[in-house]
């Protein structure tokens, strides 16, 4: 249901009595009822028209530039599913169809991106939005609307604003990851740590979290280096960790300036323990001997482990279709991201709005996804 939006603020303002005991609107209740207004008149310029064929959902997503082997392994995860439940009929009834849009991780282009996704009135919601500065960007656009942003890729503690319901996160936060990496160094007694960091938002948000840890567990941080996000002073920030002859190394880094640090580092260093967050996964491929020796942190099980019964169907799944790439945590996040969202809508039930989509997917425990949620 719509809010009433036939009042404006001139009708607020001429409505107000002129008598001596009520010369006009308390200053608090014009801003109380103009933020409602504005409220109200957000969630209306990007209401859903409600196709009873199709749930369309949007992605800007890094499938080129710095972090396209991440993108592109998390979309094709997601998509493997939504086709295999789209086979299988949809969601009672309704076919799941996932629109990307490539923003090679720039803001500008994620941002114009989202622009075009909200002018479109079959728009159900955002889906699977990469990267800590492209979702705090977004974010604002979709503010005070019923507009759903399902399970940005992103642990940082910005997605998850406290105030905004229709932001809906399934991965633990980079605080949380990080924490456990800390925890891990001091249980087996190394004590020097040095910090690499990726020089924006999700990067200064592993640093604070890792300074944080590091002071509860009594570790030393002997160095801390900044990466850019198109890796060009990877070499000096190894140099700089290095310098600092640490322990061991934690990295917050993501796509290419991962690969640039270490491949920079190793020669510098050899053997020097490095600890990254699980972001870092799909890049280690493409370090080749590099990668050895490098412990990364998990936020889903082993992509390969057909034990465990979502990796299963996500393996079943993952085989269809040509040139089919190897697996991945993140193609694996990715599909359980696009599990959740089928679960969800399925509860919803045969006439879903968004509104209760949301109050639906917040009503979802730990464990509580069914294996038939495609049916």
């Amino acid at each position: 249901m719509q809010p009433y939006l036939g009042a404006t603020m001139t009708d607020l303002i001429s409505r107000t009595d002129s008598g001596p005991n009520s010369a006009a609107l308390s200053r608090r209740k014009l801003l109380a009822n103009a933020a409602a207004l504005a409220a109200g008149a957000a969630v209306s310029r990007f209401a859903w028209a409600q196709p009873d064929d199709v749930i369309l959902l949007g992605q800007t997503v890094a499938l080129s530039g710095p972090l396209g082997e991440l993108g592109r392994a998390m979309h094709r995860g997601s998509k493997v599913c939504f086709d295999m439940v789209n086979a299988r009929g949809g969601v009672n009834g309704r076919r799941i169809e996932l629109v990307e849009k490539d923003d090679g991780y720039d803001v500008k282009r994620s941002l114009e991106n989202v622009k075009g996704f909200l002018r479109d009135p079959n728009l159900f919601g955002l889906f699977g939005c990469l990267g800590t500065p492209v979702v705090e960007a977004l974010l604002p656009l979709i503010r005070n609307t019923d507009v759903p942003c399902f399970t940005p890729l992103t642990g940082a503690n910005s997605a998850r604003p406290a105030d905004m319901r229709n932001v809906l996160n399934i991965r633990a936060s980079y605080p949380e990851e990080t924490e456990r990496l800390v925890e891990h160094l001091a249980t087996i007694g190394l004590k020097r740590i040095a910090v690499v960091y990726q020089n924006n938002s999700f990067g200064k948000e592993v640093l604070q979290a890792a300074e944080a840890s590091m002071k509860r567990y009594r570790l030393d941080k002997v160095a801390a280096a900044s990466v850019q996000n198109d890796a060009s002073d990877a070499e000096a920030a190894a140099r700089t960790i290095v310098a600092a002859n640490p322990e061991a190394v934690l990295i917050g880094l993501a796509g290419k300036p991962t690969i640039s640090f270490v491949k920079a580092v190793r020669p510098m260093r050899k053997g020097l323990p490095l600890y990254a967050l699980s972001v870092a996964a799909a890049t280690l491929s493409s370090l080749g001997d590099d990668a050895l020796g490098i412990a990364v942190s998990q936020v889903v099980p082993l992509p390969t482990n057909s034990v465990v019964p979502v990796v299963r169907d996500f393996l079943q799944a993952w085989k269809v279709g040509a040139d089919v790439p190897a697996p991945s945590h993140l193609a694996l996040e990715g599909y359980i991201n696009a599990r959740v969202f089928v679960e969800a809508l399925r509860r919803t039930g045969k006439t879903p709005s968004r509104r209760a989509f949301i109050d639906t997917a917040w009503s979802i425990n730990r464990g509580a996804t069914r294996r038939d949620s495609s049916s």
